[in-house]
């Protein structure tokens, strides 16, 4: 599986991606907004897409709004990495269909438990 990590800080996405070499998960393509995030899901075989809400550009909601607007992408999981916890933030991003919501900072069993759940409710 290929994994998209979207985040304007360049340090989130080395600890995300260092977290899912751990895992075994070599396969990692980096975006630094939404819109170099879209531009990578064009260019690329992406299976998975891991992404920050707070990015300039286009924003993480944005993004789902628009994988999920995107008759090849729609299906793609969207897990939301980010630092919006508030319950108001969770359902907005949850209608927009994000698959699942981690809140930073988090501990990479955490961001492996949120995958596998992920994974788990996309097959069946």
């Amino acid at each position: 599986m290929v994994y998209l990590v979207v985040d304007d800080s360049p340090t989130m996405r080395r600890i995300v991606i260092n977290a899912l070499a751990t895992f075994g998960i070599k396969e990692v393509v980096e975006a630094c907004d939404g819109q170099e995030g879209l531009d990578k899901l064009n260019a690329n075989h992406i299976d998975f897409v891991i992404t920050d809400w707070n990015m300039p550009v286009m924003n993480g909601l944005e993004l789902t709004k628009s994988i999920r607007e995107h008759p090849t992408y729609q299906n793609i999981p969207i897990l939301m990495v980010t630092t919006r916890g508030l319950k108001q933030d969770i359902i907005e991003a949850l209608k927009a269909r994000v698959n699942n919501y981690v809140v930073k900072p988090f501990t990479p069993q955490v961001l492996k438990e949120k995958i596998d759940a992920v994974l788990k409710a996309v097959k069946n």
